[in-house]
């Protein structure tokens, strides 16, 4: 769907649809979608449905519902038709969205060893003789990314000093230069 806005073509984006596979990577697509929406804060945290209620804040209401739909309509679309019988019976996008975290990321332990497995990784991996800087540093980069996405920040300077020392011998003048 192409929209012509003052001359310029402009290219509606797609959406990620969600097959069951890599879906750390869907889900921070799908963030950025909700964020670029202004739903983010409410698929993440969800709505209260208070009891006694103005009627500005039954207004309110009335419109977070209509955001809530719009998010949760997004996250339908977003998956795959096999998936869809996981959030077909939930009401509420923060539902949804928790239903695929808990089944596709895992619950906060699984989580937890995903990212220590990660830590292990990051800690022991040394480059090959044979391996270029670059392919060592496509692998150090891989393995921050992963442990960004489970919520571990490693620092510029940590894999500046991780690439720094474990280096092949080769490359110890420059090390030394760099030091």
């Amino acid at each position: 769907m192409a929209a012509t806005n003052q001359g310029v073509n402009i290219q509606q984006p797609t959406m990620p649809i969600f097959n069951g596979e890599n879906y750390d990577y869907w889900s921070l697509k799908m963030k950025t979608l909700f964020q670029s929406q202004d739903l983010w804060d409410l698929v993440k945290s969800g709505y209260d449905e208070s009891a006694n209620l103005t009627n500005a804040q039954k207004e309110a209401l009335k419109e977070t519902k209509k955001k809530d739909a719009k998010a949760l309509f997004f996250i339908q679309q977003a998956i795959s038709e096999s998936l869809f019988p996981r959030i077909m019976r939930v009401a509420t996008a923060k539902e949804a969205w928790e239903v695929l975290q808990e089944e596709f990321q895992g619950n906060s332990k699984v989580r937890s060893i995903k990212l220590q497995s990660l830590r292990r990784d990051f800690e022991n991996l040394k480059m090959n003789e044979s391996e270029s800087l670059k392919d060592y540093y496509s692998k150090i980069n891989e393995i921050v990314n992963q442990m960004a996405l489970y919520g571990e920040v490693v620092t510029d300077k940590k894999v500046v000093e991780k690439i720094l020392i474990s280096l092949t011998d080769k490359y110890d003048a420059m090390v030394s230069i760099i030091e």
